[in-house]
This record gives C-alpha cells, structure tokens and sequence, in this order.
C-alpha cells in the first residue's frame, strides 16, 4: 500500500517507520524535506507534503491538531476525496479530532490518538499486542485495520462516523496516564 504520513515528529515517525518495515511504501510529507532524519533505517522518503499526497492510497495526519488547518488551506485539493486517518489530539478542546478542517470529500477515520506514541513504537504486552480502537467508513475498514495491524496493534474497529467515541477513548487514556504512566493501553476482552 502506498502510504503518505504527513508530520516527521515522534508520532509520524513512529507510524511510517513501522508502516515501511511492515513491506509499505511510505513517503513522510514534510515542510523540510532535505531533513530525512525520520525515516531512520526504513525504505521511505522524506518528501514535500504534495509529492507524499500524490498516489497515496492512506494519508495519515500526524501534526498537531493545531496545525491542520494550515495544512488544509495549503494542499486541501490534495486531500479530497482520499482516505485520511487523523491521528491528531486537540488537547483541551471540546472536539479532540480535526474533521471538521478537512475538506467533506475525504474518506474520514479516527485512529492512532488513543495510545502514547510509546505504545505505537513497542505495542506488545506479556499477553499480546495492544488494541487500538478506530473509527473509519465501512468501505476502508479493512484498509484501516492493515495500517493498524502494520503499527504492530490489534485493530478493534468501533463503526463509522464513531470519532466522539474514539475521542473518548482519548480523554479516558489521557485521565489514566496520571496514575498508570504513558506505558499502557485499553484492551477489549471478549468470550
């Protein structure tokens, strides 16, 4: 799958290293592309925003919340009608995730916000991998799951236009990170 991260800080980098040793194409979308230093040992490239968009079948975003609306102004027609995970986390705001500065035509999921990157780059536990909870259109829940499972994370697919719900599942990690440190997840149990 050919896959544009969009960020280079320790979110994108964690997902588009693993996503590259996972048999991936990843191209990292960057404002600095000479920097390559993200890509570290991985089989992918450090490009401008617009070359990583091109030909992408998934398009993570993994810049600050804050950010994406810049983002957008700038390579929105670039975006639209693409499959964009949004892995951002508008810390303190009453709406966690960036939908809304998206442009209406993407194909929208919600993942990769309800761990700490920590888990993302070292997802296994004693008794398996972590879960990671995501929301996504059932026509790109099986792409989404891919991305997931190439992280390294048990996908746990909550249905679709459910990013109130996985921004839940944030605010509730975020409350556990005081008692429990950044190293855990949420798992579900089933019989």
């Amino acid at each position: 799958m050919e896959i544009a991260v969009i960020g280079t800080g320790f979110i994108g980098g964690t997902l588009g290293t693993a996503l590259s040793h996972a048999g991936h194409q990843v191209r990292f979308g960057s404002r600095h592309p000479d920097d390559d230093a993200v890509a570290q040992d991985a089989d992918a490239r450090v490009v401008p925003i617009d070359e990583a968009l091109d030909g992408a079948d998934a398009v993570i975003l993994a810049v600050p919340g804050a950010a994406v609306a810049e983002l957008v102004a700038g390579h929105g027609d670039r975006l639209s009608g693409h499959l964009v995970v949004d892995a951002t986390n508008r810390m303190g705001e009453p709406v966690a995730n960036c939908r809304r500065d998206l442009p209406e035509d993407v194909r929208y999921a919600r993942a990769f916000n309800t761990l700490g990157g920590e888990v993302m780059a070292d997802p296994g536990f004693a008794d398996g991998p972590a879960d990671l909870f995501f929301s996504a259109p059932e026509s790109d829940r099986a792409t989404v799951e891919t991305l997931v499972e190439g992280v390294g994370l048990r996908p746990v697919f909550i249905g679709s236009d459910a990013e109130a719900v996985v921004d839940g599942l944030f605010r509730l990690w975020i409350a556990l990170v005081a008692e429990h440190g950044r190293r855990h997840a949420l798992r579900l149990v089933e019989e």
